[in-house]
């Protein structure tokens, strides 16, 4: 079935158009950004059952940018009557007022920037989803999770460990957002969803998590195979309860796909948004055009790579969805960009251009961060591995865009010798470097590929949004510690 674009969305539309023509009177550029998205978060643990409406997504507001003598200036209300849209245009220009007037009591110069464009685009887009949020039935779902959470208990790790606690989470979004301007009304709707699968267990008076997760531009038929993830993550809760501490050095080791997401987000995401380039704090900025990787470093940005989490038609300055080639055989072709930005730099914006909610500024953002396949195996590259690690588990990461340094932290290693798994594993493992010598140190790229988009990004410590990344395996050399 197609996820509905908003009614609520779609009764307003009219009032909102006329709103956007009345500012057009003052202002040379105006532009209505408006948002509807029901959803839920349910988790079920031991002890606990909880239901919630919202998610990281969940928002119903506007937000509108204008323009005059090289200045921007926004603002976001919800509380509006779509059939007086004057009483609005009054709101929004008295709030504005206030805007100029502080700026010029604190001696603030606006950052001056041309215009937007506004070529005329008409796009009305209801992706597929097997089933909506807003009709989901609740009570059942959480049954459901409350099933797996207690078999989870009862059965223990697959080793025998007891597990302690075992919390299944499962949220689903629908988005639906109207971008309006003099010439451009584009609609979309699409459904998202998420679930994971946590267990925590005891062995040696050390307690120890595992989890796993699933995610898709789906909806909430998802979890209907949520319990699916139950016996991994019981083997992966055994595997790092019995796991040795790292020796810190350097070592040949292989990424899995969900590991090389995350090296794709933090050596080339952050470090590529080109609001970073305006602002001059990102070393990406001085090697477009240079060799920044091996030649079997290829690695896509964009909304359009894949059908995940993030998989959107445009963006919230209206700058439909793309697929960018951010680096071609390890060269630095580009990076990602937002419209303001894109302006300021003398680019194209890449449909990069993201808020948290409409309440939140635009900046560039990234949205589905992955790496090209190649045409290796796995198990062609645990062959050639003398001493080494193969790494699984995605647990968080960082980097320092003006410097280019890494640390991703993964939840464990499995030991290679010989070309041979060991059955050794370490955790957790911290891998640090450098971004060009460890994407220069990429000498193997599997056939295969996956796509991971549960949780979200801040931009330094705030402006959460959701992201996907992904990849085949790669095997490089790499500092772990």
């Amino acid at each position: 079935m197609k996820a509905p674009f908003s009614d609520f969305l779609a009764s307003r539309a009219d009032g909102l158009k006329k709103l956007v023509s009345l500012l057009e009177r003052n202002y040379s550029y105006v532009s209505l950004l408006a948002t509807d998205s029901p959803g839920f978060a349910l988790a079920a643990s031991r002890k606990v059952k909880s239901v919630s409406w919202k998610t990281m997504t969940t928002e119903r507001g506007c937000v509108v940018r204008v323009y005059r003598d090289g200045q921007y200036s926004e603002v976001a209300f919800n509380m509006y009557d779509p059939e007086k849209p004057e009483e609005i245009r009054d709101r929004i220009e008295a709030a504005l007022e206030e805007q100029r007037s502080l700026l010029a009591e604190l001696g603030i110069k606006p950052y001056e920037t041309p215009m937007l464009p506004d070529e005329p685009e008409t796009l009305f887009v209801e992706m597929e989803t097997g089933r909506l949020p807003e009709k989901e039935d609740i009570a059942g779902l959480i049954s459901s999770l409350s099933d797996i959470s207690a078999k989870g208990i009862a059965e223990g790790a697959s080793d025998g460990s007891p597990i302690l606690e075992c919390q299944v989470r499962a949220q689903s979004t629908h988005i639906s957002k109207m971008f309006l301007t003099k010439n451009r009304d584009l609609r979309q709707s699409y459904v998202y969803s998420e679930g994971t699968v946590a267990c925590v267990g005891v062995r040696d008076d050390q307690n120890k998590m595992s989890y796993e997760g699933i995610s898709g531009r789906v909806g909430p038929e998802l979890f209907d195979d949520l319990g699916a993830l139950l016996p991994k993550t019981q083997e992966v809760l055994a595997d790092v309860l019995s796991a040795e501490k790292p020796e810190p050095g350097e070592y040949d080791v292989i990424t899995a796909p969900d590991v090389t997401g995350l090296i794709a987000h933090e050596a080339f995401g952050h470090g590529v948004e080109m609001d970073m380039f305006v602002k001059k704090r990102a070393l990406g900025a001085d090697y477009i055009g240079k060799r920044v990787g091996s030649s079997h470093v290829t690695m896509h940005e964009g909304a359009l790579c894949d059908d995940s989490v993030t998989g959107y038609a445009f963006d919230d300055e209206g700058t439909l969805a793309g697929d960018t080639v951010e680096i071609e055989k390890g060269i630095l072709k580009t990076g990602i960009c937002d419209a303001l930005s894109a302006l300021r730099l003398s680019a194209k914006p890449t449909g990069n251009g993201k808020r948290e909610n409409f309440e939140h500024k635009v900046y560039t953002r990234m949205t589905n961060t992955l790496f090209d396949s190649g045409e290796d195996t796995l198990e062609d590259m645990i062959a050639s591995i003398k001493s080494g690690y193969l790494l699984r588990g995605s647990n968080s990461g960082m980097e320092d865009p003006k410097h280019w340094g890494i640390q991703c932290i993964v939840e464990r290693g499995y030991e290679i010798k010989d070309g041979a798994l060991t059955g050794k594993v370490i955790s957790p493992v911290v891998m640090t470097g450098y971004v060009p010598d460890l994407l220069g140190s990429i000498s193997m790229v599997s056939g295969d590929r996956g796509v991971y988009g549960n949780g979200g990004c801040g931009k330094g410590y705030k402006e959460w949004v959701k992201v996907a990344d992904g990849g085949p395996y790669l095997k490089a050399r790499a500092r772990l510690g």
